[in-house]
């Protein structure tokens, strides 16, 4: 053997080393993140949603009858402040399913209109209280600290007064399909629109 043949093959023997030993990082790194990626959508999906929550909610006409009080929220998919409060949402749900009906209302299910109209929901999330009877207790709306919404359940349970009724905090706007009357009698709240110049 001559000594190029020689030195030829040790840097062969060498570049083969050195790429086996650069694959096998290559392959540790891969394995790493896709642990990392594993454990990271795994925690992703036990986050509240707010349509995990809605499945798990007690239908309204169920919860205005079976003699508990009951905690309404009107919200919606797109509602940034909705989805903030889902995990406090789904908390309180865990601590209070067992006493208190939660309910929720997609406002873009014009199904609920007549529910909308009358609890005056005109920004999102509109929570309701209502009593043992379906009666309306009191009203929050938008972003509410999850001591506040803790206290009012508990108030809600007790059945004593709420100790932080019509709270408001951040909303999103949304506007309700529009509603016109029936016939084309005066409304009372025209404000003189039936006069004629």
């Amino acid at each position: 053997m001559s000594a190029d043949s020689q030195g030829n093959s040790q840097v062969q023997s060498q570049s083969t080393v050195g790429t086996r030993v650069r694959n096998f990082l290559i392959a540790i790194v891969a394995i790493i993140l896709i642990v990392v990626l594993a454990l990271g959508l795994r925690s992703e999906t036990t986050t509240a949603s707010l349509s995990k929550i809605d499945a798990q909610s007690t239908p309204l006409d169920v919860a205005l009858t079976n003699g508990k009080p009951s905690f309404v929220e009107f919200y919606a998919n797109w509602c940034t402040v909705c989805q903030k409060m889902a995990p406090d949402i789904a908390k309180l749900e865990e601590q209070y399913s067992d006493k208190v009906n939660f309910v929720m209302l997609n406002v873009d299910n014009t199904k609920w209109l007549p529910e909308m109209l009358r609890y005056r929901v005109d920004g999102i999330p509109h929570f309701v209280f209502l009593g043992k009877d379906g009666n309306p207790i009191a009203q929050a709306i938008g972003d509410q600290p999850h001591t506040v919404m803790a206290s009012n359940l508990e108030a809600l349970v007790a059945n004593s007064p709420l100790p932080y009724a019509q709270a408001s905090g951040k909303v999103s706007k949304f506007t309700a399909a529009p509603v016109a009357p029936a016939n084309n009698q005066v409304e009372p709240r025209s404000h003189g629109s039936q006069v004629v110049k």
